[in-house]
């Protein structure tokens, strides 16, 4: 068998929030990847940014309101977008859409338990403090966006 071979009937899942599934496929030192599905009104990753990884993204179906830097865009099927270590983003299903996504991070680094950690989060066996204590552990770090912020506001309004 193939190293790195995760059948989608043995991937693990773990939910973060209502309406998110982050389907997990290979963790190792060069590269970690996952699939998100996200259903209509999901919230989606909130705004974010990596210090050692290039994040990249690859939307499968559905549309994807993302944050790059301080802009908002639109991504949909077939997008592809690669985000560089320091710039901030977030992303979540545009407004009245699901969108499934496939997500990688290169190095890779062992991103595994953070998911694992939003997921104890979600059925409160961790806390939100948990969280923020484990921003340089696994290289995610939280920040704030006015354009991000904004996105929210007009959604909430519409």
């Amino acid at each position: 068998m193939p190293q790195n071979l995760t059948r989608a009937a043995d991937a693990e899942t773990v939910s973060d929030n209502p309406g998110s599934l982050i389907t997990l496929l290979t963790d190792t030192a060069e590269l970690t990847c996952n699939t998100a599905t996200f259903e209509v009104g999901a919230a989606g990753a909130p705004v974010h940014f990596h210090t050692k990884a290039t994040e990249f993204f690859h939307v499968t179906e559905g549309r994807l309101d993302f944050l790059v830097g301080d802009e908002v865009h639109t991504l949909v099927k077939g997008d592809f977008l690669a985000v560089p270590a320091g710039v901030k983003h977030a992303f979540a299903p545009a407004a009245d859409s699901t969108a499934e996504v496939f997500v990688g991070f290169t190095p890779g680094m062992g991103r595994f338990d953070y998911y694992r950690l939003l997921g104890r989060v979600r059925v409160g066996e961790a806390t939100v403090q948990d969280l923020i204590d484990s921003q340089p552990v696994y290289d995610n770090h939280y920040a704030e966006s006015d354009a991000w912020a904004g996105r929210l506001k007009r959604s909430a309004e519409a």
